[in-house]
């Protein structure tokens, strides 16, 4: 049996060991981009405070001659070339993302994209630097560079957030019930939380919100909603009329 007939099948034996559900590692994997894009921001951030962007004058060479940095350059040289490595090891985490995630690939859309995205833009996003230093630190070419690095973050934040289930359709955050104080004056809250009106039929939404969402928003504020059951459940005040007392007048003197 040739090499190419046997390929469907050693794929198919290494798609059966991946997972086919959001676990530990497809979670550590989305912290670690993450954390790779900040890193990654913060590096850039001492290449611009320690005037390192033209450490490596040439692209995608750190010299004309050599692919890394040189003694001769100092620490400017080893600056620039060390941030141009973390570009390889978010790709390799973002590829490696992108992999745990195959079996999901339908199931978790949602992830798969934004792995996708964050792997196709680690690319861009190195070619924009070499931009940068083709022209000579470029302002406008700089802020895009800045501005493309902090999208990412964005990017490897929403990856996370949805693989801990904090977020989208797939919530794994189960929310405490309200408060049993509380219970009484959902109907307003929901209202309120909602964009809703009270009427005779029971609360109509201005605007769709998912339970889960309802939820949230109750849940962040629960000591007001006891504060309101607290003040309906006061006891009146009673005060005490005073009788009117009316003085005897005096009688009048009789006629002689």
């Amino acid at each position: 049996m040739s090499t190419a007939s046997r390929l469907p099948q050693i794929l198919g034996r290494m798609t059966s060991k991946l997972p086919v559900t959001v676990d530990a590692t497809v979670r550590r994997l989305a912290v670690l981009s993450l954390i790779g894009q900040t890193v990654l921001v913060v590096t850039g951030g001492a290449v611009r405070l320690t005037a390192s962007g033209l450490g490596c004058p040439t692209w995608p060479r750190c010299t004309d001659v050599s692919l890394v940095n040189t003694p001769e350059m100092g620490i400017h040289g080893f600056i620039e070339f060390g941030n141009r490595l973390l570009t390889f090891a978010l790709a390799a985490i973002a590829a490696l993302m992108l992999v745990y995630l195959w079996n999901l690939r339908k199931e978790r859309r949602d992830l798969f994209l934004l792995a996708l995205g964050l792997l196709a833009s680690i690319p861009a996003q190195a070619v924009i630097g070499g931009i940068t230093v083709l022209t000579q630190l470029n302002p406008w070419v700089v802020g895009l560079h800045f501005l493309v690095s902090m999208a990412l973050v964005v990017f490897a934040t929403l990856l996370v957030n949805r693989a801990y289930g904090r977020t989208g359709r797939f919530p794994a955050v189960v929310l405490p019930a309200l408060p049993g104080a509380a219970r009484g004056h959902r109907p307003y809250v929901a209202a309120a939380t909602s964009g809703g009106r009270q009427t005779g039929g029971g609360v109509k939404p201005c605007s769709r919100i998912s339970q889960f969402h309802l939820n949230q928003r109750m849940a962040a504020a629960p000591a007001r909603t006891v504060q309101i059951s607290r003040i309906r459940a006061a006891p009146k005040l009673t005060v005490p009329k005073r009788k009117a007392s009316r003085k005897a007048s005096p009688s009048a003197p009789e006629g002689r």
